[in-house]
């Protein structure tokens, strides 16, 4: 008999390794009567190949152990093939989790997987590529890239971000892009095009969050030509809740987006991973695209 649950883990997520998988987590699945089977993927490759495994199998749900980026990279293999996803939040930030009010304790995510309380949400695309949070261009990935170096050089992860974040803002390159948005033109030399699935608060504590994924809009926020010091007031005014102060920058939800731009290939970040796309970027939502488990109170409050 298939287990009723497939986990594929992250064997390099912050809280996983392979004494937890074997251990700690299949005692956990055991005390609660689920039968689970769990697989360890090493790599970004590997992980794909396990979830369209695990999306071909007999599983009805199929549960990512990691950070956004693999919660994503599994998530992208279960689009219309029936399965649920489950997430047990395991890297650093974990958006997506917190998001969806799944506990960030690995028992209490373990509790919340074993309830089957599901809800559909929305997915980003473009050009063919799936993202559950969001998409960047220019600052971001550039960004992205620096941090991973410097952590293959040795570096801890947030030291290393902070070291990329100065020197690419040191750097400030900027992207002349031509963006269609829904119909309307806006001509931009930005630092920052930022596109999310659904609405993301801009301003106050609860900045980077988002209050439901299952509207059905993209929200793009791009800033206009302005200097370091333009970018570093815009992110106080968020900070204190006064963005919209602000008139640097356009803010707009939208059913789809075209990005053109004159070079051959666009650095573009999905859920924290960096792929380089040929333009234009065509970016869509796909209302309700994936049914998720989520706690009790997530749905019923149907966001």
């Amino acid at each position: 008999m298939a287990p009723e649950i497939t986990v594929i883990l992250n064997a390099s997520a912050r809280q996983a390794d392979e004494n937890r998988a074997n251990r700690q987590l299949a005692e956990i699945f055991s005390s609660k009567g689920v039968e689970a089977s769990i697989w360890l993927g090493r790599g970004g490759g590997e992980i794909v190949g396990l979830a369209r495994r695990a999306a071909k199998s007999e599983s009805a749900v199929v549960v990512a152990g990691g950070g956004d980026g693999t919660i994503n990279a599994i998530a992208s293999e279960l689009v219309d093939t029936g399965k649920v996803l489950g997430v047990l939040p395991l890297g650093t930030l974990n958006h997506f989790a917190k998001d969806l009010n799944i506990p960030l304790d690995l028992e209490a995510a373990v509790d919340v997987l074993n309830e089957r309380n599901t809800v559909a949400v929305d997915i980003g695309e473009v050009n063919g590529l799936y993202f559950l949070n969001n998409s960047g261009l220019g600052l971001y990935p550039r960004i992205v890239e620096e941090r991973e170096e410097q952590q293959a050089g040795g570096r801890r992860k947030w030291l290393a971000f902070f070291s990329a974040l100065l020197i690419i803002i040191h750097r400030y390159p900027l992207l002349t892009v031509r963006l269609d948005a829904d119909g309307r033109e806006l001509l931009r030399r930005t630092p920052i095009v930022f596109i999310g699935n659904n609405e993301y608060e801009l301003q106050g504590l609860q900045m980077g969050s988002r209050k439901c994924i299952n509207a059905g809009r993209l929200f793009l926020y791009v800033t206009r030509q302005m200097t370091r010091w333009s970018l570093f007031r815009m992110g106080l005014h968020a900070l204190f809740g006064k963005l919209y102060e602000a008139k640097d920058f356009d803010a707009m939800c939208v059913k789809e987006l075209w990005v053109h731009a004159r070079r051959r290939r666009l650095k573009v970040a999905l859920d924290g991973e960096i792929t380089a796309l040929k333009p234009p970027l065509r970016y869509r939502i796909h209302p309700a695209a994936l049914r998720v488990i989520v706690p009790a109170n997530k749905k019923e409050s149907g966001r």
